[in-house]
């Protein structure tokens, strides 16, 4: 099998492009998406001239191909990546609103890689998906469409992804790698390939289901223990005791696992766990744990809007002529990620009980959030102008510490802040700051 690899990236989102940065180091990539747009928004968002020169210029080396970002060629054109030799495919797999498993996107992208792939090549997929769907929805699309055979003409491969949008510290290539292959040999060319680029290493499965299965259970293993913490909250508020508290106290044994209460969004804790259910569905087997975790995770936007409205009430706030601010509208800190934020929920409830809600998150793009949720978030401008009754810190951006949350809150206000389990009046802060 040729050793000369030329790589295509398919799909470019969150996980695509990271990895096509990563293997660009190395090896000649392609970056493959069918949104043109998301082709040109890559190349506009980064300073091309800190790119080395030599990737910078076209092969005659006489003007700037302004196709090319981080060492690898961007395009929406699908015959560009006829000539390379390894497919890594990386596009979403959501849920539809009945919470079932769309692998419409990628299908799609099987059928597109049918449609170019040859004897020799190899297809590696690191959508997370439901054990099984590898190699028995996938490669029988990219089989249809190229007339090839698996394991006689081509090869493939799984290795999930393991992207942290957002976080600094454990970025791609130090993160350890799960690999697969359809067969012994191919499983160890793909490992090779990953190891040659993953600082942190790899870890070969012993199959592609396996590789699948250890990748969605990782995501529902912590969606159960964050929504048993969502859970202690809700009971610990009902009985008047700081949550914080207790949670400082048990987390000193040593094997309690320090998790924090919170909206659980995003595109894997809060979507995953739905392709397990499907498939214990599909054996006849009901996760109850599993459902029962997702109903209380998907509650807790709700549940924080009741409890701000409750103290609002409490402290003879008027719903109607109150103002709230909500800090924060990506699915988690110091990401601009909004995929399935539940910060949404707080900002429907309480704007459905007639209260004025404005939401002020400058990492996020406010085109996308109007354009997906239909919410018009403020500017640092119009923040300046205004104070309000009640702020919800919903989402603990760094930035947000650096912000006299005081200076936004009238007299008789307080702050709600979701991560600290904290209610504090507009005279806790006054006192804070002093």
């Amino acid at each position: 099998m040729e050793q000369i690899y030329k790589i295509a990236i398919i799909g470019l989102g969150y996980v695509g492009f990271p990895l096509a940065k990563l293997f660009s180091a190395k090896y000649p990539v392609i970056g493959f998406d069918i949104d043109r747009n998301r082709i040109d928004e890559l190349l506009h968002t980064e300073d091309t001239n800190s790119l080395p020169i030599n990737d910078r210029m076209t092969k005659d080396n006489k003007r700037l191909d302004l196709s090319i970002k981080n060492g690898c060629y961007l395009t929406s054109n699908l015959e560009d990546i006829r000539h390379c030799n390894i497919y890594i495919i990386t596009v979403p797999t959501p849920v539809d609103e009945y919470n079932k498993p769309d692998l419409s996107p990628l299908l799609r992208a099987s059928e597109s890689v049918g449609t170019v792939i040859k004897n020799g090549d190899i297809v590696i997929y690191e959508s997370t998906v439901y054990p099984g769907a590898t190699e028995e929805d996938c490669i029988p699309m990219v089989e249809k469409t190229s007339g090839l055979q698996l394991n006689q003409d081509f090869y493939a491969g799984y290795s999930p992804e393991r992207v942290n949008p957002g976080d600094s510290q454990y970025t791609i290539e130090k993160i350890k790698k799960v690999t697969s292959g359809s067969t012994p040999q191919v499983a160890k060319i793909i490992d090779d390939l990953y190891s040659s680029v993953i600082l942190a290493g790899t870890y070969m499965a012993s199959s592609i289901k396996v590789a699948e299965a250890s990748k969605v259970i990782e995501n529902t293993q912590r969606d159960v223990n964050i929504a048993f913490i969502n859970e202690v909250k809700k009971v610990l508020d009902i009985l008047n005791i700081d949550t914080t508290e207790v949670l400082s106290a048990a987390s000193t044994k040593w094997n309690f696992m320090n998790l924090k209460p919170g909206l659980v969004g995003g595109h894997c804790i809060s979507v995953d766990p739905y392709y397990l259910v499907q498939r214990a569905l599909q054996a006849g087997y009901k996760p109850e744990l599993t459902l029962t975790a997702r109903k209380v995770n998907n509650s807790m936007g709700y549940y924080v809007a009741d409890q701000v409205i409750k103290e609002m009430e409490s402290v003879g706030c008027l719903l109607k002529q109150s103002k709230v601010l909500i800090l924060g509208f990506s699915f988690k800190a110091n990401s601009s990620d909004i995929r399935n934020t539940k910060v949404i929920d707080i900002y429907t409830t309480l704007t459905d009980s007639n209260i004025s809600v404005e939401i002020y998150d400058p990492l996020v793009d406010r085109s996308k959030v109007r354009s997906q949720y239909n919410v018009e978030l403020i500017t640092r401008h119009q923040l300046l102008l205004k104070t309000y009754d009640v702020i919800i810190l919903a989402v603990k951006h760094r930035f947000f510490e650096e912000i006299n949350l005081r200076s936004y809150l009238n007299k008789k206000g307080f702050v709600y802040s979701l991560q600290n389990n904290e209610l504090m009046s507009s005279n806790d802060l006054e006192a804070s700051h002093e």
